[in-house]
């Protein structure tokens, strides 16, 4: 088993912690998204942040689903994988992985059109990015921040529309269909 791809993963990890813990290092730069949660007041602080964690919860389960829905043969990757989506910092590195592995997933199962699997990927991954820049102090940030989301959102509502795609097809690969 090699373990360079989780160094890799760890090593990228570096940057985004450093970028999420940057309001107590140089304040000067602006609080961060801890100041936004912090400006809320600790009851507002606490629903927003669970509020978010709930929905993050909820996309992960259609993420799982959908990989559930492709044959083990042809899975990249399990379906709980999906749940590193939770393991904050690692998971802004992570999710790029959990994307490419869906996607690749997608690709091997066959029954979703490459078009419709292309655009489900490049707008996983822009969201992706999107969150990574959000964590940048200033105007960049914000506006990276408010692009996320709705990425974000039309990315999982195309991961329900591919989810309720492979509900109503059967595997049609020879690799889909070796396992099944």
């Amino acid at each position: 088993m090699s373990y360079a791809p989780l160094a890799a993963k760890l090593v990228l990890t570096v940057p985004v912690a450093a970028l999420l813990t940057q309001p107590l290092w140089a304040p000067h730069w602006g609080a961060g998204i801890l100041g936004e949660i912090h400006a809320l007041g600790a009851a507002g602080a606490a629903v927003a942040v669970l509020a978010f964690l709930a929905l993050v919860a909820a996309y992960c389960r259609c993420l799982q689903r959908l990989l559930a829905a492709i044959p083990p043969a042809a899975r990249t990757a399990s379906p709980r994988s999906v749940w590193w989506m939770f393991a904050i910092p690692y998971n802004f590195v992570e999710d790029f992985f959990i994307v490419a592995a869906i996607a690749a997933s997608l690709r091997n199962d066959g029954r979703v059109p490459p078009a419709r699997r292309r655009l489900w990927r490049r707008l996983g991954l822009a969201w992706c990015a999107l969150q990574i820049v959000s964590l940048l102090p200033g105007a960049l940030g914000v506006a990276a921040g408010a692009a996320a989301l709705p990425a974000w959102a039309a990315h999982w509502i195309l991961s329900v529309r591919l989810l309720r795609l492979l509900g109503d097809t059967a595997p049609n690969t020879p690799r889909a269909t070796a396992s099944a």
